[in-house]
């Protein structure tokens, strides 16, 4: 009996979290929109990060910590996606090839949103030299990785790659691209700030 409730039970903690601190969460998610506004992907970015409002609340370093998460997520479950196609039968050799280079680019993404994650956690200690060393390798690598993200559509180059797997990694590249992209700009305004 009590297995059939526990699908709700995230709901029921979600509205209770939502009762107790309603101030808070509106004060966070204002916060979180007028970070966003200065984004290349304004919706976007609100519309991935708005859940987490709660953990974020007014920390710009949170904010940053957080979007490098969300990019994290999404470029994991592309690479998935992307693992997926190689599976497919009837594939052309060009098309395999270029899935396949896809699936590198995405292994790097992953890499390098992954080691900003990390080095972005030395920032809230570090000052100075060692506050910008550490935000010039997370800057660097986000760049690097939002640059692979887009490299993945490279082999799909050209009318004869065109269908509906170039349009489904296509799909995923531009929201994947777009969430990193979000991320970088709120790295650089958390940046800013010191």
């Amino acid at each position: 009996m009590a297995r059939k409730n526990l699908p709700l039970l995230p709901l029921i903690l979600s509205l209770i979290l939502y009762i107790a601190c309603p101030a808070e969460s509106a004060a966070s998610t204002g916060f979180i929109r007028a970070s966003c506004r200065t984004t290349e992907y304004p919706a976007v970015c609100f519309q991935s990060l708005s859940a987490y409002a709660t953990v974020i609340q007014n920390s710009p370093h949170q904010l940053a910590q957080t979007a490098l998460s969300v990019s994290l997520a999404r470029a994991q479950s592309m690479k998935g996606f992307v693992k997926k196609l190689t599976k497919f039968k009837g594939l052309k050799a060009r098309e395999y090839e270029a899935i396949r280079d896809c699936l590198d680019e995405m292994g790097d993404t992953v890499d390098q949103v992954n080691r900003s994650i990390q080095e972005l956690k030395y920032l809230v200690k570090g000052k100075g030299k060692d506050f910008l060393w550490h935000m010039s390798n997370v800057e660097t690598w986000v760049s690097a990785a939002l640059t692979d993200e887009n490299s993945c559509l490279d082999g799909f180059a050209g009318r004869a790659m065109d269908g509906k797997i170039k349009a489904s990694v296509k799909a995923w590249v531009t929201h994947v691209a777009q969430v990193t992209s979000n991320a970088l700009a709120l790295i650089n305004q958390f940046a800013a700030k010191y």
